[in-house]
């Protein structure tokens, strides 16, 4: 990826607009402001795409600070970007905002940089306002929207940016990335975090977390009993998410876990209904063959807990309760599978 972009660029062929996309937590805001700071470093040329990292340009860059970037996300206690951030509000329409920074001439740099992380949440009122910047791009800009599916985006917003699609870090990588960056105490945990956090440093750290770990195993000991209570679980489930507190983010996040762990339950258990179980995870494996063992359905009711599941995880980040798409979700399970086997 960092040749395809040197080539790009010694070609003087780099595009204007760029859609980062991939799971949460891999890099793409990293490699963004890399691309930034290499960009705007006056100390080495540009086609190295290797910034000094030392000069007053990459320091502001990190910072968040250069008077030729722009980094607009979405605000925690907001459900999208608000449209003010991208032109500004009904006063100074089209006169603030990241697309009328991104018009303005470079101030300290040979370009005009704008990020906007959290592209996911672009509705499509806010979309649509970069349509113009997208179609007729300012003379040296660069506009990076960095997401985790192509298919969260408008049509309109794909067909104008190039794409760039980041793949999970390798469990190695990842493990190495843990310890050399002092995030963990030790290898094994490194090695342990690696193995179930999808590549994502993002993931491994928040199960890092000793709580969310625990947890994994109430989950797992619902999800593999004989009959579901769903009034009970979903209990213990909204008594989980108020440790979290009243801040919607970490309820959000807590809420992602219990649908992830589950996830990856009814994934093993279609495997073990299939006769193909595969897991170094003794708990999941024990969980899995304890629910295969009474399980009166077949793969099918299997594969719909599954899409319940997924589809239920897919709310997670739109404006709901919580606790409520829990209990909506664990009803669901239960009427998916209401006759399991002693």
């Amino acid at each position: 990826m960092v040749e395809r972009f040197r080539l790009a660029l010694r070609r003087g062929r780099l595009a204007s607009s760029f859609l980062f996309v991939g799971p949460a937590g891999i890099g793409k805001r990293t490699f963004a402001l890399k691309l930034a700071q290499a960009l705007l470093c006056p100390s080495r040329s540009e086609d190295l795409l290797d910034p000094c990292e030392q000069c007053p340009a990459c320091l502001q860059v990190l910072a968040l600070t250069h008077p030729d970037l722009e980094l607009v996300a979405k605000p925690e206690d907001k459900s999208f970007i608000p449209l003010e951030l991208l032109i500004g509000d009904r006063e100074h329409r089209a006169r603030r905002g990241l697309c009328h920074s991104l018009s303005l001439k470079p101030f300290m740099g040979g370009r005009k940089i704008a990020i906007i992380d959290d592209a996911d949440y672009l509705h499509a009122e806010g979309a649509n306002s970069l349509l113009k910047t997208l179609e007729e791009p300012p003379p040296r800009s660069v506009l990076i929207l960095i997401g985790t599916s192509p298919a969260k985006q408008l049509p309109t917003i794909r067909s104008r940016c190039q794409m760039i699609c980041f793949r999970p870090l390798a469990p190695t990588v990842l493990a190495e990335l843990l310890v050399s960056e002092g995030l963990v105490e030790s290898r094994a945990e490194a090695r342990r975090l690696a193995a179930y956090s999808n590549g994502s440093v993002q993931d491994a750290m928040e199960l890092a977390d000793p709580a969310l770990w625990a947890f994994r195993s109430r989950i797992y000991h619902f999800l593999a009993e004989p009959v579901l209570e769903s009034v009970r679980v979903a209990s213990e489930l909204a008594a989980f998410l108020e440790e979290a507190g009243k801040e919607g983010s970490a309820r959000r996040n807590k809420a992602r876990r219990i649908l992830q762990f589950a996830v990856q339950f009814y994934r093993h258990l279609l495997h073990a209904l299939a006769g193909c179980l595969v897991t170094d995870d003794a708990e999941l494996r024990a969980a899995v063959q304890r629910a295969a063992g009474c399980w009166r359905g077949d793969t099918t009711t299997a594969a719909a807990c599954l899409d319940h599941t997924l589809a239920a995880a897919e709310q997670i980040d739109r404006n709901v309760h919580q606790a409520l798409l829990l209990e909506y979700w664990l009803d669901g399970l239960a009427e998916i599978t209401p006759a399991r086997r002693e």
